[in-house]
Order: C-alpha cells, then sequence, then structure tokens
C-alpha cells in the first residue's frame, strides 16, 4: 500500500507543452537558479515524455496545479544488478510548489512515476539531483533509491548525485511474475 492521497488531489497525464505544465516548469527553473546560480540546462525534447518513450503528469490539489514529475526511457544509466538491456527510465521534472510542500505530494508523485513506467515495461527508474537538495536527496532515498554510476548532463558535475532503484513488476492478469518474466 502506497501514501494516502490527500482530499482534492488528482495526477493526470499531460504533454509537457501544457501551459499549467509550462508555468511550474518555470517555477522549478527559478528555484534551480536560488540554489545553484543558474537553470537546469539539461537536454529536453517534449517527444520525450510520449508514450511509448516517457509520460508527463500534473498533480492538481483542490483544482490548482501545485506538481509535476516525468519520466522518460534511457540507455544512458547503469543500475547495478540488473542486465545490460533491461529498460530504464529516468524521473525528469520532479516538483512540488512551496505552498504545497510538505504534505507528502511528492511521494505521492513518484509512486505514480514508478508505477506508470513499470506497467510499461520499465524495470529500474534512474535519477539525477543535485548536492544542494538534501530534501529531494533524502525523499529518493527513503523511497529506496541507492546511489549509481553518475550520468546524463550533469554527469562529471561535483554537485551531482544520481540514485537508482529496481521496480516491482507488477502482476500480469494476475499471475506475479516468474523468472522467465523480464
Amino acid at each position: 500500500m502506497g501514501p494516502r492521497w490527500p482530499e482534492g488531489w488528482t495526477i493526470s497525464q499531460v504533454g509537457y507543452g501544457d501551459p499549467e505544465v509550462a508555468l511550474l516548469v518555470e517555477q522549478v527553473q527559478a528555484f534551480y537558479v536560488e540554489r545553484y546560480g543558474g537553470p537546469d540546462e539539461t537536454p529536453l525534447d517534449p517527444l520525450m515524455f510520449q508514450p511509448p518513450h516517457g509520460s508527463f503528469f500534473l498533480g492538481h490539489l483542490n483544482g490548482t496545479p501545485v506538481a509535476t514529475g516525468a519520466w522518460r526511457r534511457t540507455s544512458a544509466a547503469v543500475v547495478p544488478g540488473l542486465p545490460a538491456d533491461a529498460a530504464v527510465a529516468e524521473v525528469k521534472r520532479m516538483f512540488v510548489v512551496p505552498a504545497a510542500q510538505r504534505r507528502g505530494l511528492a511521494r505521492l508523485v513518484l509512486a505514480h512515476l514508478e508505477r506508470t513506467a513499470a506497467e510499461s515495461g520499465v524495470r529500474a527508474m534512474v535519477l539525477e539531483t543535485g548536492a544542494a537538495q538534501p530534501e529531494a536527496i533524502a525523499l529518493y532515498t527513503s523511497s529506496g533509491y541507492e546511489p549509481v554510476p553518475g550520468f546524463g548532463h550533469y554527469r562529471d558535475s561535483p554537485l551531482s548525485r544520481c540514485f537508482g532503484k529496481v521496480l516491482q513488476i507488477p502482476p500480469v492478469d494476475g499471475v506475479p511474475p516468474g523468472p522467465a518474466r523480464r
């Protein structure tokens, strides 16, 4: 059983170009400028977040957009213990507006990303965050993420922190995964 949804909380799949997403991405970029002195410069193509390559989600609390989170398939990261050809997805654009923080919404978004990625055949999630975001690191490590080798745009930055998690494979037609299921 996952975290409890607060009253008025909804999360839905949207396009990266959604106007409400743009407003929240602008806020997260301002946050990065405050913490790191500049925005996140990771190259992103909106098509990365379209199925089957990935998905982008927007969370609302009582009708107000308050959270974003996305995943995109990647071959740039290594998750120890998985075969080299295992499907891996990267968590991107995790953000909860300051007025809605400390309510468990980030944990709900992360659980939703993990579930939807697993349902799409992803075996593990990876993410990159920064040393100046101890609250993000605490969320990820308390959610089962462990350090993995650096990857992505900031792999050589001394502030970069990369994490990964092997996902639980959802049952197919009520049958739990066996050794032959990958």
